[in-house]
């Protein structure tokens, strides 16, 4: 009988004696090892009324001893690394190595969120007229609902909601329901870190949980990350409910290759940044823009090999290179991608389908898929394919590529490989995406800058992390303050609107 992965509330596992559940698979096997509780509104409310007591006192507490938390947390996620690659392994199917280095990226997170004391800092200014004084102060907006995909169980949490406990807030979040364990993971570090009971909650569940948290008045904002569709819809109906909203949403990361750019190591780039965790990453490559036809014939000839090299196995072979995609609906939705493009006139010229791994015949895995001569009429241009399906385009020219890079509706990173300068500097000013890469092909920044796309693929003011998620996870109170001197006479009545006077 499969085990029950339930919520966490209030410092410990939160159990309803009625609940929706739905199957947690290993996508290696294919096989069910456990079922995840699905909360409802009342689970939600639940969770809310006790964050909302509990991050009352946090919001109070001094950033030192926030910032004391916050140490302890870093620590207790390197001494666990092992166990947390496990079961982001067990449940997402990326391999160790790769899970672990998603860790590396959630600590450097958690590393930033210690910088809170001064990236949440006010303003101040003396003697603004008649002996008064302004200054503004940044305050925690209360409870914050979190709402996080499959495809990072950890580093996307770690970041988003890090720098939100760190201000001052307290957390209801909802992970995927197809990774659940890496939450209660999470949640018990937190607790074992010194948070108090109540800051930090996790409700499991579905849509009917996503409903519950936009609706809920006690939530104050929500972050999500995920889908395009979901994302948009979380944003009109979040808002819709006044509360402030950021949705980091879809991809499709385009990669312009110039003639005169290292080749071989934009190859390598590509095959790295386009595959890696089955391409399950809104920052992976989608597409190759290789500019001129000599450019892309000889960048199609080292891509091939190496593709061809992959080897795709169990999250727990050490010598994989990427794994399983996260369910059987994902691999028939992407199998479904690669036959329409056939449909529609691409040159299928790598095709992953058929693979099979010894000793893992149920499992949920797709090999490296290439196309050639993609067409942006085609839906493999338009659409974000969330497996192993990358495709190469033809531009004529530069100015082609920048065109077809900026048609897209998704605006989440974009890179070029060049050694010119002036060209590098033209693709930073005129590509509209959030994130650039020159010579890198991920260009996923540093947890100290600003995370978010452009376009659709961010609906919001907010970042993910970086400066800005202090900003969003703060509200702002100024105050105008004038103190008289004992023997100071009253002020005279003045009906002018001159307050500084």
């Amino acid at each position: 009988m499969s085990s029950l992965i339930e919520h966490f509330i209030a410092g410990t596992t939160y159990s309803e004696p009625r609940t929706r559940t739905g199957a947690v698979h290993n996508p290696s096997t294919g096989e069910e090892i456990a079922r995840c509780a699905y909360g409802s509104f009342a689970t939600v409310d639940h969770a809310v009324m006790v964050a909302k007591e509990a991050g009352r006192r946090w919001g109070r507490a001094s950033h030192a001893a926030r910032q004391a938390v916050i140490y302890k947390l870093r620590e207790l996620m390197i001494a666990n690394l092992d166990t947390l690659a496990e079961a982001i392994g067990r449940e997402h199917g990326k391999t160790i190595p790769d899970a672990k280095g998603e860790l590396g990226r959630a600590i450097e997170g958690i590393e930033f969120a210690c910088n809170a004391p001064h990236v949440a800092k006010g303003e101040y200014a003396n003697n603004v007229g008649g002996d008064i004084e302004v200054f503004s102060m940044r305050r925690p907006i209360g409870v914050v609902g979190c709402i996080t995909p499959f495809n990072f169980p950890i580093m996307v949490p770690a970041v988003m909601m890090t720098m939100a406990v760190a201000v001052g807030n307290a957390i209801v979040w909802k992970p995927s329901e197809k990774v659940p364990s890496a939450a209660l993971e999470f949640a018990r570090l937190w607790k074992e870190a010194g948070l108090p009971d109540g800051v930090f909650n996790v409700v499991q569940g579905d849509k009917e949980v996503v409903d519950a948290i936009l609706e809920h008045p006690g939530i104050a904002g929500v972050s999500f990350v995920g889908s395009t569709t979901v994302g948009e819809y979380i944003y009109q109906k979040g808002t819709s409910h006044n509360k402030r909203v950021a949705a980091f949403t879809g991809g499709k990361n385009h990669m312009v290759v110039l003639p005169d750019a290292d080749l071989e190591a934009a190859a390598s780039a590509f095959v790295s940044a386009g595959f890696g965790s089955s391409s399950q990453r809104c920052m992976a490559v989608s597409l190759l823009l290789p500019v001129g036809h000599e450019t892309a014939e000889r960048l199609r000839d080292l891509i091939i090999p190496k593709i061809q090299a992959l080897k795709v196995g169990p999250y727990n072979d050490a010598s994989a290179d990427f794994g399983a995609v996260v369910s059987r609906e994902s691999r028939t939705s992407v199998e479904r991608a690669i036959s329409r493009c056939i449909e529609e006139g691409g040159e299928l010229v790598i095709d992953g389908r058929e693979i099979e791994i010894p000793g893992h015949p149920n499992g949920f895995y797709l090999g490296p898929t290439l196309f050639d001569r993609v067409t942006t009429d085609m839906h493999l241009y338009k659409e974000e394919v969330f497996g192993p399906v990358r495709g190469i385009m033809r531009p004529t020219s530069f100015e082609e590529a920048i065109e077809i890079t900026n048609m897209h509706e998704y605006g989440n990173g974009s890179v070029i490989f060049t050694r010119d300068g002036k060209s590098a500097h033209r693709f930073m000013m005129e590509v509209e995406s959030g994130m650039i890469g020159v010579n890198v092909p991920v260009p996923l920044p540093s947890a100290y800058f600003n995370f978010g796309g452009l376009r659709r693929s961010k609906f919001g003011e907010g970042h993910l992390y970086g400066p800005d998620a202090a900003r969003f996870y703060t509200k702002i109170k100024t105050v105008s303050q004038r103190w008289p001197e004992p023997d100071d006479r009253a002020l005279p009545i003045s009906l002018a609107f001159n307050p500084s006077a």
